[in-house]
């Protein structure tokens, strides 16, 4: 049996950091699910397929990674996709904090999943995605942050 571990975000857009985090789950379960998710409280960028397209063109070079849509629960989607863990990339401390209560109440509806937090590169230590999409918004250069289709999109989203 496959040991299927999901990496949940809006991923709007994806990050370097984001990639970075997804080659090592890689490297520990047979697939990794990066679920494209929405979140009530953030206003995106990009759509839905936008942010889809985006993840799946960065991330085709992982053999055991599927890019895919949910809009609700996603320790429900864990259930149905019998995930054995639920990946959450951690920054700072700061970062931490909000993970931490999500994981223990992930653990409360479904003990059998667990959470992993992982630490990106340090060199990616600072990034988020709103950070991009501010810095493109003023047309500067956000190349080595993000994956090369990101960068291209911003692009054109900021200059259309």
């Amino acid at each position: 049996m496959d040991r299927i571990a999901i990496y949940p975000g809006t991923f709007d857009p994806i990050t370097n950091g984001h990639v970075d985090v997804i080659e090592r789950a890689s490297q520990i379960f047979d697939k990794i699910l990066v679920v494209i998710a929405v979140n009530s409280k953030k206003m995106n960028l990009f759509t839905e397929v936008e942010r889809l397209d985006m993840a799946k063109e960065s991330l085709r070079h992982l053999d055991n990674v599927e890019v895919i849509f949910h809009k609700g629960l996603i320790i429900q989607l864990a259930r149905e996709k019998n995930a054995v863990a639920l990946i959450r990339g951690i920054r700072a401390i700061s970062d931490f904090e909000y993970e931490f209560q999500i994981a223990l109440m992930n653990r409360k509806l479904e003990p059998e999943v667990y959470t992993l937090f992982l630490m990106p590169h340090e060199k990616y230590t600072y990034l988020n995605s709103s950070i991009i999409r501010e810095l493109s918004s003023y047309n500067q250069d956000v190349s080595e942050f993000v994956p090369p289709i990101v960068s291209k999109k911003l692009k054109e989203k900021f200059t259309s």
